[in-house]
């Protein structure tokens, strides 16, 4: 994640509304997204950078912690309290300049680690130095995503739909620990189990994983069927319930879905992004949907009842007396339910006035006839 800018990957600007933020990441998940684009690998990590920064951006806290320390502030463990009293600290002089520059030594058991400047402390704090600084405390699980096509009118109405996903679960021969106990006693006797080795003392306490076991905290081999991670990939069908009124790109939840904690922490999360095929007939506009209705001269001319497709089931909509061509009618509830309120919104009918295809004399000297009717040049608007 480190050097990504998420309001740059999405094309708006640092002070952008979320209405600007869902609109932009919208419009970009339509374009890279791999069903889009078959096989087109640089689509499908432009999809990903796309869906972590809506992610992000999207919730207020992921949002502010971002905004404040980058993408480094999004890692499993980072503490936004710790990072600024550490910067407080480098501020005021935490690193001595000397004959070898801006830096610092820490001596531990394992040897002597050397810092160049805040960078370097700072990464090895939260996990992305060549220290390789770690922690066993419970930590939850990584998030994860998916993407999930669902058909226009279930999206509507809501409903369930049953998806079998490749996900990383603990590996079951090591118990998620990565390790094989060779002995009896497992924990291991470098760490005493903690799965850490204390490196630095100072304004913070760093500590490294134990070297012998990983941090895992247990003695043994690395387990050949995780190769030490404690996930294997597997595949798991679950039944993935739509609320209605989804759309394109929405994101539902499914808590505890995602990855294993880690030293006993929760499970993240299963993000399932919403993928909506288009319908033959219908088109949504927020929570309004619009279609089009063919009625005959004779029932645009005296007035018809007709019956007009919705979600819910057709309903009769009384066409008034001289309805033109193109004229919009609503049915009022008729269209989406928001996700929030629950409200349905509106579905708006455009009458479209259709002429017999014929060429029958009858027929023809009956068109002759109506033009007689028209009161007025039909074409009188239009003109530059």
């Amino acid at each position: 994640m480190a050097g990504k800018d998420f309001y740059e990957i999405l094309g708006v600007k640092r002070q952008a509304g979320n209405a600007d933020i869902k609109k932009a990441y919208r419009k970009l998940a339509r374009k890279y997204h791999p069903d889009v684009n078959p096989g087109n690998k640089e689509a499908e990590e432009q999809f990903k950078e796309i869906s972590e920064a809506h992610e992000t951006l999207s919730d207020p806290e992921k949002r502010k912690i971002y905004d404040e320390f980058g993408a480094e502030g999004l890692r499993a463990g980072f503490d936004p309290d710790q990072a600024r009293q550490f910067k407080e600290w480098q501020k005021a002089g935490g690193f001595g300049r000397g004959a070898g520059g801006f830096g610092a030594d820490y001596a531990t058991d394992q040897g002597t680690f050397k810092y160049s400047g805040f960078e370097d402390v700072f990464s090895d704090l939260f996990g992305t130095g060549g220290a390789q600084f770690s922690s066993r405390e419970p930590a939850k699980g990584r998030d994860v995503e998916s993407t999930l096509e669902i058909d226009f009118l279930t999206a509507i109405r809501g409903g369930t739909t049953r998806v079998t996903l490749q996900a990383n679960r603990a590996c079951s021969r090591c118990g998620g620990s990565g390790r094989i106990a060779t002995s009896g006693d497992s924990v291991c006797k470098t760490c005493k189990g903690t799965g850490q080795m204390r490196v630095a003392q100072g304004p913070f306490n760093f500590t490294q994983a134990c070297p012998d076991c990983g941090g895992s905290g247990r003695s043994g081999e690395v387990c050949a069927s995780c190769r030490g991670t404690g996930l294997v990939p597997v595949s798991e069908t679950i039944d993935v319930s739509i609320p209605a009124g989804v759309d394109e790109g929405s994101r539902i939840r499914l808590a505890g879905k995602g990855e294993p904690g880690r030293g006993g922490g929760p499970s993240g999360d299963l993000y399932i992004i919403t993928k909506v095929r288009p319908h033959p007939i219908f088109k949504r506009e927020g929570d309004s949907l619009l279609v089009d209705i063919p009625v005959t001269v004779s029932e645009a001319m005296n007035g018809a009842e007709v019956s007009v497709p919705t979600p819910g089931g057709p309903v009769q909509l009384k066409i008034p007396r001289g309805t033109k061509s193109g004229q919009r009618l609503r049915l009022k509830g008729r269209g989406v339910p928001n996700l929030k309120t629950k409200a349905p919104g509106d579905l708006y009918v455009t009458v479209r006035v259709q002429v017999p295809l014929t060429e029958d004399p009858a027929a023809v000297e009956a068109a002759r006839v109506l033009d007689g009717f028209y009161r007025e040049d039909v074409r009188r608007d239009i003109h530059l």
